[in-house]
């Protein structure tokens, strides 16, 4: 399996072999020992998430009070979509940068998104699902947003898409809004975090 860093730091992309043969196709989209020698730490799995959406569909951008925070590994079981990572981290060196991967039931490539960064993406298909290992429950209270379409930003949302949000999404607060509220992860908390994880595995 190759891995690269992305942009965003401690931010991972995950590109599996793929096996087709006359049956069809074989791919295992996640693999510890990869998984392992990139983070430094086993992935802990409380929670599985699946979605299927619509094309023009954002999710996002959404991320977790830290700690514990919510570390999520994404990929692409039918459709396609374009997945969105930002830095939501107060004092991070690439605080308020993105990058943006392709997903799909193609290639199958997926992403890590550590605890602290905020996560997104908008569909590219109809009936496009995403499947997500959590490291950490649902938890209302300490689950968060920043609006995807902040003009600061300017993520790459397709403009020729017809863009579809939940109303949660369409009135949450600008990165700069959420940096004034104090609603945004601390860097230094979070490299706390990834220390302790490492630690502990």
């Amino acid at each position: 399996m190759d891995v690269r860093e992305l942009a965003v730091r401690d931010a991972y992309e995950f590109v599996p072999p793929r096996f087709p043969d006359q049956r069809g196709l074989f791919v295992a989209p996640f693999q510890e020992p990869a998984f392992l020698k990139a983070v430094g730490h086993p992935l802990t799995v409380a929670q599985t998430n699946h979605s299927v959406s619509r094309k023009g569909t954002i999710r996002g951008i959404h991320f977790a009070d830290t700690p514990p925070g919510q570390a999520k590994y994404v990929y692409c079981p039918r459709g396609s979509l374009l997945d969105v990572i930002v830095d939501l981290r107060v004092g991070s060196p690439t605080f308020g940068q993105w990058d943006a991967v392709r997903l799909d039931s193609t290639e199958f490539h997926a992403v890590y998104v550590p605890e602290g960064l905020g996560h997104g993406f908008i569909a590219l298909e109809d009936d496009t699902a995403m499947s997500y290992l959590c490291s950490t429950g649902y938890n209302p209270a300490g689950e968060h947003g920043i609006t995807p379409l902040d003009p600061e930003l300017g993520l790459p949302w397709p403009a020729e898409l017809e863009f579809i949000l939940s109303e949660k999404d369409s009135a949450a607060p600008t990165l700069a809004e959420a940096k004034d509220a104090g609603m945004l992860p601390d860097y230094s908390a979070c490299q706390a975090r990834y220390a302790q994880l490492r630690a502990n595995g």
